[in-house]
């Protein structure tokens, strides 16, 4: 098993210093929106999960994750073993306590999984944006995917509704003549 090279104090110190709110991903995706002339509020708290980023208009809710803390292209199955579980390109579980971390970030993806559920129930869109598509080479392709994906479900959601009439006989102007029918008018 490898060793920290940090102390308890140092690690205890780096790891209080991380936090959730205004992270770096989520500042460049707020920005982009800003930017575009989409208006949002953020981590609304009656909301389950308290999103990152929420769009009333659209009814969607944004969540910027970051890869390591939600397990990016990580699938944890129920019977694991922590020394099992293989890293991904974008999340590398660490190998110092590594049985905490897998069960900590199955937690996550768990409470995630929730989340998303308790959205739609109530009617509201999720979406999900990671920290890894945001690096420099893929950022703008997937921000016009992510407006791209807004406007679509605008789209869906404000479809004129067309008021149809039933008729109970279809009648054909040239039969009302033939069946004797004479206009009262002339």
């Amino acid at each position: 098993m490898a060793m920290d090279k940090l102390t308890t104090q140092q690690r205890h110190n780096n790891m209080a210093a991380i936090h959730g709110k205004d992270t770096k991903p989520e500042m460049v995706v707020r920005r982009w929106l800003w930017g575009h002339g989409y208006r949002y509020r953020l981590n609304h708290s009656r909301l389950p999960g308290k999103p990152d980023i929420v769009m009333r208009k659209y009814r969607t809710c944004i969540f910027v994750n970051g890869c390591f803390w939600h397990g990016h292209h990580i699938h944890l199955p129920f019977d694991y073993l922590p020394f099992t579980i293989e890293n991904s390109e974008c999340c590398k579980i660490p190998k110092t306590n590594r049985g905490f971390w897998v069960s900590k970030i199955r937690r996550n993806q768990e409470r995630d999984l929730k989340v998303k559920h308790e959205l739609a129930v109530m009617g509201w869109h999720s979406i999900t944006i990671w920290e890894c598509e945001l690096k420099p080479k893929v950022r703008e392709k997937t921000l016009e995917s992510l407006a791209y994906t807004l406007n679509s479900i605008f789209l869906q959601d404000h479809r004129i509704k067309r008021y149809e009439m039933p008729e109970e006989e279809p009648l054909m102007a040239a039969e009302d003549f033939q069946a004797g029918y004479v206009n009262k008018a002339t």
